[in-house]
């Protein structure tokens, strides 16, 4: 090829990348669906999930971390298995649509049953060993579908466009409007807990966790089964399906992800034992979060305005950075004054101190909810560049592996910390001691900081943003061009015969 020919391709290639970066591939039905398949992930009640086993359901501490460490294990290997099969899967409808229709209804049923396990097994004593049995299997069953759904989750939503513009679109839009409702549950469930607790409503509390568990089920199954049905997948994978190997192999030669990894690797040395335990039993209420969050639920839906500007200006690896940790970095001032003459004990000292850090915080929540969405998917897009073929199953798992890893020890630590620092289950408010008050905390404000640190090193090396990046999607546009031309040929030759 002469040079002006060369020139000529270069120029063809640079205007049918401009074309797809202006094209939008997502209609508004599959946007909406989109957005509600978001909000199904967080319109729930799992944010007191943790009282709910302990203080409802009335499972032992230690049993808590026996199951915590045998899911945890299960976890790692079954994802492994479900992301090769997953890998090779080949349909007329694609690749992961499938396997979230499979899990939709049966994803549906388990969560209605984890809210009813105050009925089927609340009444036995908390170390009972049938107890013990009934709440492992459920556990590793449950744990089962719920790999399937988020390995087919993270590779449909990486699937769903080519265009990243698109793509940031759709993840700023649903971040965006699914933060009006998919918070509704938790901060209605809030109030009603604190209501029961000072004796201002009248209905025991594990009929208030059962009928609200059920109701968040049942709704978000539907947004979940609506999106497996209308949602398409539009990037093609390759007709030949990669060996385990070679899907090992790629991985281990995509930096981003590498870099990723190593980050929620060393994040997920995090230690706490969550708010829950402080607000509800410390303070005495459950709406501690709705209060503090009132300021910042004006501020976050703004933050989103800013981030195509942000995506612009600053790199990848900066926004990472500062989306990440600037809540660490608010929690140690939140700390600070909690320490001082036993703030930690007082509303009027502890709702300012939490107000203004979470309304800092939701300033850039735009940025934290979808820089690393991205980023995710940026690596997997980042692999198919480097290896000629996407391996978006095992990709996905090799991103959490190690984080899961670390956490089945430490979701084990953290019921013998709270064991170890008195923690009596089912005492409710005021029936903790001091010492247990002033752990619980700590154990929520600067013990995650502290653990969590070290996670901001792999982040420095992050180089995945500017020429690089538009070499990279300029170059898999014309690959993709190739291949949906192959693809229809053979679909041709097909029909003919």
């Amino acid at each position: 090829m002469d040079s002006a020919s060369g020139a000529a391709v270069a120029v063809e290639i640079q205007e049918s990348a401009a074309a797809h970066k202006d094209r939008r591939y997502v209609g508004t039905k599959e946007t909406v669906a989109y957005i509600l398949y978001d909000i199904a992930q967080s319109f729930n009640i799992n944010k007191y999930s943790d009282i709910f086993i302990t203080d409802i359901v009335k499972i032992g501490l230690r049993f808590q971390a026996i199951v915590s460490f045998v899911v945890g294990l299960w976890d790692m290997v079954n994802d492994i298995f479900l992301a090769a099969i997953v890998d090779k899967t080949r349909t007329r409808w694609g690749k992961f649509k499938p396997w979230l229709i499979i899990y939709a209804i049966p994803g549906l049923v388990l969560y209605t049953l984890y809210w009813t396990m105050p009925v089927t097994i609340g009444g036995m004593d908390k170390y009972d060993l049938g107890k013990l049995f009934f709440f492992l299997i459920f556990s590793l069953v449950q744990n089962l579908a719920d790999s399937t759904k988020g390995i087919a989750r993270t590779g449909m939503l990486a699937t769903i466009t080519p265009n990243i513009i698109d793509r940031t679109r759709l993840i700023t839009e649903a971040n965006l409007l699914s933060g009006f409702v998919e918070k509704a549950p938790e901060i209605l469930m809030g109030l009603l807990i604190d209501l029961v607790n000072h004796g201002k409503l009248k209905i025991k509390m594990p009929s208030l966790y059962i009928s609200a568990g059920v109701f968040c089920s049942i709704v978000s199954g539907a947004f979940a089964i609506a999106f497996a049905f209308i949602a398409k997948e539009r990037v093609n994978q390759t007709v030949d399906k990669p060996s385990i190997k070679a899907s090992f192999k790629s991985i281990l030669t995509n930096k981003p992800l590498l870099l990723i990894t190593l980050s929620e690797f060393l994040g997920a040395f995090s230690i706490g034992s969550g708010v829950n335990y402080y607000y509800i039993n410390v303070l005495g209420l459950a709406t501690m979060s709705t209060i503090v969050g009132i300021p910042g639920a004006i501020v976050s839906p703004l933050s989103y305005s800013y981030v195509p500007w942000a995506r612009e200006k600053f790199s990848t690896k900066t926004l990472w950075i500062f989306g990440s940790h600037i809540s660490d970095f608010l929690m140690v001032g939140v700390f600070l004054v909690g320490s001082i003459n036993k703030n930690y004990k007082k509303l009027g000292a502890m709702i300012p101190a939490f107000m203004l850090r979470e309304t800092i915080w939701m300033f850039f929540w735009g940025i934290r909810s979808v820089i690393p969405e991205e980023m995710r998917n940026e690596s997997i897009d980042y692999g198919e560049w480097k290896n000629g073929y996407r391996n978006e199953g095992l990709t996905g798992v090799a991103k959490e592996l190690p984080r899961k890893l670390i956490n089945t020890f430490g979701n084990t630590i953290k019921a013998a910390i709270l064991k170890q620092v008195g923690y009596v289950e089912g005492a409710g408010f005021g029936g903790q001691s001091e010492k247990t008050e002033y752990s619980l905390f700590w154990m929520c404000t600067i013990l995650p900081v502290i653990t969590s640190i070290l996670s901001i090193v792999p982040k420095l090396f992050y180089d995945l943003s500017g020429e690089k990046k538009e070499r990279m999607y300029a170059e898999l546009l014309e690959r993709r061009e190739k291949m949906a031309q192959e693809v229809n040929a053979m679909n041709e030759t097909a029909k003919a015969e």
